[in-house]
């Protein structure tokens, strides 16, 4: 039997309106115009249209898939029952149910998406032992499993497999009850007694998805602007949680806040909101759709006053279920620096088509990713076969965040990264093969001319990590390389062969035609492959490097050997004032294990590893420019401020979230909200969201600075 709770029935606007939704009072609660609802209209067939709904079948076809495994979970459970001397009538009785979660819970799955599960069983069934070998061999043997891969040592443990073509990821969670009841309350904050907190994680996920459904004032324009918004990440390169970006419940709980926010707008006015009032965001703010529930069970709960790593969150998205947590832990510097570009993108496209300038398709114009640096780092996997791959290649993606945080570390936030979250496989290859890419550019906007960035030791400490790994088999390996732009293997590109450059005179033409420009940032998808700085187009080629020396198959060599090779990228037609604003890398070989014992020649000329990394003169080198994330908390504490008693506010009403007057939807400055719903006058980028300060707590205000080491 599959679980779910049933959906309450959108609220009219009067209703909306009179129900106050989050932590503070709503921003707008005006209604949609003809033009909003026509906008609304179109975006919708533009959804249709992109494939993001499935078909009645498939949608059949889950549910049989759900019930198929709810049957052999109960079968399983009985099983083990029966085997551990319980009596006929504990045999009977005995019972374990299949909820949902995630994107299939929250109704914005597309065709083809997996289906978050987790199965809650009694207590004497373990995770261990039960889930993890008895399950798991009764689900090998089984016709309809194909790809099974049990992840034991995952943050939150997780068994993935195909069932009958749906991919599942299934979780289990032991509570405290010898009986299963078939209408178990998952909200039910009494099922967290007594439980580890492998299961409270466990938990959460469904825990969350029902919280989340019941804090929205319209669950269909909620589902449709979500649906909207996820699409919308992929395409531009920021959905994945696990690069350090956001993953599925991230976005809903961004979206469920602009719901609030805005309690009576339609789908075309809640995505515009949406980059408006992010746009603006005051990181590290944390976005929250409910107060935070104090200790109830004694599990650690998000608070930066209490918690010290908790103050090193750069992007908090708290969730809304006990134990309330930050549900984007793996956000960077380095990536909520490209969310905030991506945000400001469509924050300008989206005010474009409310001026009727553009359509709903240049929102989801692809991010060229391949056009916006100079230098990248690739990191190839390979392993014997595609079983092997699929294990290591989890592993190794698991541990990319790793490397971007570790560049952040040992080069002070000087040398930006930007992991992208899309796999590329090179079909040539005999071997498994898979591949990954992280863009590479030094911070923008700071002095850091003839400062080197010695990464030798980062890349092996993250080579060492990956090599940990428990499960190593022989041909599992891993090759570190740094290629430029103009270097990059043919697979990455869609139809197999590079862009041609536009030349000078097109690349000015079309950059004058770009929706948006402020001197740091470009960011339109058609603009992308004109990223070049003011030094390409005034003919200089920034491309322009020494050759790298040609390698021939490499002898295997002992993990410790090292063969430097120096790379230069200066503009050697230059003018003097600009031929020394290059931007040059020392690499040497990668380190590596050699699959049976002799490197691949296709790798012997790509397998080098950034060790330093120069910046010289100016921010020349191709890629965005830098967004300023990190805000220090030293600002004013404050004094004699007062929340109204509907205003639950966060941890005895320290919230603030303040309106702005860009946000508000008139554009003019009409005044601001405060907690106690009086007009105030606030200056125009008013932060939301509370400031925390590691010494005095909640501040009120904060000043964006860089942050200098």
């Amino acid at each position: 039997m599959v679980s779910s709770e049933g959906l309450s029935a959108p609220l009219s606007p009067p209703q909306a309106a009179a129900r106050q939704y989050g932590v503070t009072k709503p921003i707008s609660t005006a209604g949609p115009t003809e033009a909003d609802i026509q906008r609304t209209l179109e975006l919708e067939k533009f959804l249709v249209d992109a494939g993001l709904y499935e078909s009645k079948e498939d949608a059949d076809k889950r549910e049989e898939v759900l019930q198929r495994i709810g049957q052999i979970v109960k079968d399983w459970v009985k099983q083990l029952t029966r085997l551990r001397g319980y009596t006929d009538q504990m045999v009977e009785d005995a019972n374990a149910l299949i909820f949902t979660f995630g994107s299939y819970r929250l109704g914005v799955h597309g065709p083809g998406a997996d289906i978050d599960t987790l199965c809650v069983g009694p207590s004497y069934v373990n995770r261990e032992e039960d889930f993890f070998f008895i399950l798991h061999n009764i689900l090998a043997e089984m016709e309809e499993v194909t790809e099974l891969q049990p992840v034991p040592d995952a943050h939150v443990p997780v068994m993935k497999f195909q069932f009958d073509g749906i991919s599942i990821d299934l979780l289990y969670a032991s509570i405290s009850l010898l009986v299963v009841p078939e209408d178990l309350d998952i909200s039910d904050v009494s099922l967290l007694y007594d439980v580890d907190e492998p299961t409270v994680r466990s938990l959460n996920g469904c825990r969350v998805a029902d919280q989340i459904l019941k804090l929205v004032p319209n669950i269909e324009h909620f589902c449709t602007t979500l649906r909207c918004l996820k699409f919308w990440a992929k395409r531009r390169g920021v959905y994945s949680n696990v690069t350090g970006f956001l993953g599925g419940v991230n976005w809903a709980l961004l979206v469920a806040r602009v719901c609030q926010l805005y309690p009576n707008a339609v789908p075309s006015m809640l995505v515009s909101r949406f980059f408006r009032v992010y746009t603006q965001w005051r990181w590290p703010n944390p976005v929250m759709l409910c107060a935070i529930e104090e200790d109830e069970l004694g599990f650690s709960v998000w608070d930066p006053r209490k918690n010290p790593r908790d103050r090193t969150h750069h992007m908090p998205i708290i969730t809304p279920a006990y134990p309330c947590m930050n549900s984007s832990y793996n956000v960077s510097q380095s990536t909520l620096r490209v969310m905030v570009e991506q945000f400001r993108y469509g924050n300008k496209i989206c005010e474009e088509v409310e001026l009727n300038k553009a359509r709903w398709c240049a929102l989801f114009e692809p991010y060229l990713f391949f056009e916006s640096y100079k230098n990248y780092l690739q990191v190839d996997i390979v392993a014997a076969d595609v079983d092997d791959l699929r294990a290591w290649k989890g592993w190794v993606e698991s541990r990319l965040r790793q490397l971007t945080l570790m560049i952040e570390r040992d080069t002070l936030g000087m040398l930006q990264c930007h992991p992208y979250p899309h796999e590329y496989v090179d079909t040539n290859k005999q071997c498994a093969h898979g591949a990954f890419f992280m863009g590479l550019q030094r911070k923008q906007r700071e002095k850091t001319q003839g400062q080197q960035f010695d990464i030798r030791g980062t890349v092996d400490e993250f080579r060492h990590s990956i090599n940990m790994y428990l499960f190593w088999k022989p041909g599992m390996e891993i090759y570190v390389s740094h290629v430029r732009r103009r270097q990059l293997p043919p697979y990455v590109f869609p139809d197999g062969c590079k862009r041609p450059r536009p030349s000078r005179i097109m690349a000015q033409q079309q950059a004058d035609k770009l929706p948006y420009y402020d001197g740091e940032v470009s960011m339109t998808g058609s603009g992308e492959r004109h990223l070049k700085r003011k030094k390409d187009l005034d003919g200089v080629d920034v491309n322009q490097v020494m050759p790298l020396e040609k390698r021939q198959s490499l002898s295997p060599q002992p993990r410790d050997s090292v063969s430097p090779v120096i790379i230069s990228d200066k503009a050697s037609s230059a003018s003097p004032d600009q031929s020394d604003k290059g931007f040059s890398m020392e690499v040497v070989e990668s380190n590596k294990r050699t699959l049976l014992g002799e490197t691949e020649p296709e790798y012997a000329s790509n397998s080098s590893t950034i060790t330093n990394v120069t910046s010289k003169g100016s921010c020349d080198d191709a890629g965005f420019g830098s967004v300023a994330v990190s805000s220090e908390g030293n600002t004013r504490s404050v004094e004699g401020s007062s929340v109204g008693s509907n205003n639950p506010g966060y941890l005895q009403g320290d919230v603030c979230e303040a309106d702005s007057e860009s946000l508000s939807d008139n554009g003019c400055g009409n005044g601001n909200l405060r907690q106690d719903g009086s007009q105030e006058a606030l200056e125009p980028n008013a932060a939301f969201g509370m400031l925390l300060n590691s010494n005095e707590g909640v501040n009120s205000e904060q000043k964006a600075v860089i942050r200098h080491v």
